[in-house]
C-alpha cells in the first residue's frame, strides 16, 4: 500500500527536511489539573521570519503524526511556501516525540487538544519570541488543534486553515475512535500486551481512512491476505500504544464550543482570524459536518474536496488544495 503513505505524506519534498529541534516546556499544566515539570516539544522550520515578525506560519502534527512527515506538504507548490513565510512544524502531545505517555509519564496519558495548543503557545511565545502569528495550518488532528488555536487564543492568529477536522466530534467520529481505544484498554485491562490489539485497531482505522469506493478501486495486487498481514505486521512495530491512546483520548474529549455553552455560532463568532475550511466530502473518519457547519455559521471560507479518497482527499487533491491554500494564506493582510 505504498500508494496509501504516498498521499498522506507526499514524501518528496521540495526543501532539504530541516534538523529536529527541541524546546523544554517548565511545568506545563495540563487540563485534566496535572502538571509536567518538564515537557520537550519537538518541531522544526522552515524559511526565515522577516523583519517585524509577522510571517510565522504553524503547522502541528496529525494523529500520530511527525513532523518529519509534515515535511512533503511544506514547499513553494505545497500548502505552504518557505519562500514567504517563516514555517514551524511542531510535534503534537503524545506523538512520542514530543512529551508522551512513553517518555514522560503517566500525567500525559489523558490528554487533551488544548494541551496541545497550550505547549505550542507556550513555544511560541515563551521560545521562539513571537506574539502573533501570520497562520495555524492543519491536517485532520492539526485542522482540531487549529479550531482550538482560533477560538482559545483568537488574538494570536492572522489566518486559520483547518484541513479535515472538526471543532468536535460527530457521533461516527465518537464511534470509531472509541473503537479503537476500546481495543486498546480491553487487552490492558486483562493484563495482556497492549500491542497485540493494535492490529485489530490498524484495520479499523483503515477501513474508516479511504472510503469503500477507494478500498474496491485500489485492491492490493499483493492480494488481501498479504495486504492485511502487512497492516498487521506494522501495527505491532508501530507506535506504542500508550502514546496512541492518549491521542485518541485527546480527540474524544475535544469540543471548542464547551467554553461557549456547545454553540458553534457563538464559538464561530468569538474568532477573530480569517478562516478556510478545508473538508472531503466523503469522509469517513473525521466526519465534516461540524467544521462545515460552523463555517456557515461564521462565514468562513470553504474548499469541498470531493473525490472518493475520504480522509486522504488531501493527497488525492493536492494540487488544488495546496494552490487554494497558498493563494488563501496570500490573501490575508
Amino acid at each position: 500500500m505504498k500508494f496509501r503513505f504516498a498521499l498522506l505524506w507526499l514524501a518528496a519534498a521540495a526543501w532539504a527536511q530541516p534538523s529536529l529541534q527541541t524546546a523544554e516546556i517548565a511545568n506545563l499544566r495540563l487540563a485534566n489539573g496535572q502538571t509536567v515539570a518538564s515537557c520537550k516539544i519537538g518541531y522544526r522550520t522552515y524559511g526565515a521570519l522577516n523583519a517585524d515578525k509577522s510571517n510565522a506560519v504553524l503547522f502541528p502534527t496529525w494523529f500520530t503524526g511527525t513532523s518529519a512527515q509534515l515535511d512533503g506538504w511544506v514547499g513553494a507548490d505545497k500548502l505552504a511556501d518557505p519562500s514567504h513565510f517563516f514555517i514551524i512544524t511542531v510535534d503534537a502531545l503524545g506523538n512520542g516525540v514530543s512529551c508522551s505517555p512513553s517518555n514522560t509519564g503517566a500525567a500525559l496519558d489523558r490528554l487533551a487538544i488544548a494541551d496541545m495548543v497550550e505547549s505550542q503557545y507556550r513555544l511560541i511565545t515563551e521560545k521562539l519570541g513571537l506574539k502573533r502569528l501570520h497562520a495555524v495550518i492543519g491536517i485532520s488532528m492539526g485542522g482540531m488543534q487549529a479550531f482550538e488555536w482560533i477560538t482559545s487564543h483568537p488574538e494570536m492568529v492572522r489566518a486559520a486553515v483547518p484541513i479535515v477536522g472538526s471543532p468536535r466530534l460527530s457521533a461516527s467520529d465518537i464511534l470509531l475512535w472509541s473503537a479503537e481505544l476500546k481495543a486498546i484498554e480491553a487487552v490492558e485491562r486483562a493484563g495482556g500486551n497492549a500491542r497485540d490489539a493494535m492490529p485489530a485497531v490498524r484495520m479499523m482505522h483503515e477501513f474508516a481512512l479511504t472510503s469503500p469506493d477507494w478500498l474496491h478501486a485500489n485492491r492490493p495486487a499483493a492480494g488481501l491476505d498479504a495486504w492485511l498481514a502487512q497492516l498487521e505486521a506494522g501495527a505491532r512495530k508501530g507506535m506504542d500504544p500508550r502514546d496512541y491512546a492518549a491521542q485518541l483520548r485527546a480527540m474524544l474529549g475535544h469540543d471548542v464550543t464547551r467554553r461557549f455553552g456547545g454553540s458553534l455560532e457563538k464559538a464561530g463568532a468569538a474568532v477573530r482570524a480569517r478562516v478556510l475550511v478545508a473538508a472531503a466530502e466523503q469522509d469517513h473518519m473525521v466526519n465534516p459536518r461540524p467544521a462545515l457547519e460552523m463555517a456557515a455559521a461564521a462565514g468562513f471560507d470553504v474548499l469541498l474536496l470531493k473525490s472518493h479518497c475520504g480522509h486522504l482527499a488531501t493527497g488525492c487533491e493536492s494540487a488544488r488544495l495546496g494552490q487554494a491554500v497558498r493563494e488563501f494564506l496570500a490573501s490575508v493582510r
